[in-house]
């Protein structure tokens, strides 16, 4: 069963950048769409950005151009960079694996725990 763990998360003002990494268990990852899901205090869970085996993306409108996923497969781990932060972008960061590129939670097999992040004011 592949595993997940992401790292990163914090406060930042807004306009600040963070960097979340997630780190899978097996080499099985390498094979694997992956991608990453935030929810805010009272909303959904909703779809931020993947990727696939070879690098094709998919982003949501609210984020394009502001945040860049990519992936090292040799380090099983996936990035998530996020620059020129806003406010609405606090919420819980969470990494997903699934066994195709998708922008739908249900299609996602394995989850991490998620990474808070904050962005202030």
């Amino acid at each position: 069963q592949v595993q997940l763990v992401e790292s990163g998360g914090g406060l930042v003002q807004a306009g600040g950048s963070l960097k979340l990494s997630c780190a899978a268990s097996e080499r099985t990852f390498s094979t694997h769409a992956m991608g990453w899901f935030r929810q805010a205090p009272g909303k959904e869970r909703e779809f931020v950005t993947a990727i696939n085996w070879s690098s094709i993306t998919y982003y949501a409108d609210s984020v394009k151009g502001r945040f860049t996923i990519s992936r090292d497969n040799a380090k099983n781990t996936v990035y998530l960079q996020m620059n020129n932060l806003k406010p609405e972008d606090t919420a819980v960061y969470y990494c997903a694996a699934a066994p195709f590129l998708a922008t739908m939670s249900g299609e996602y097999d394995y989850w991490g725990q998620g990474t808070q992040v904050t962005v202030s004011s």
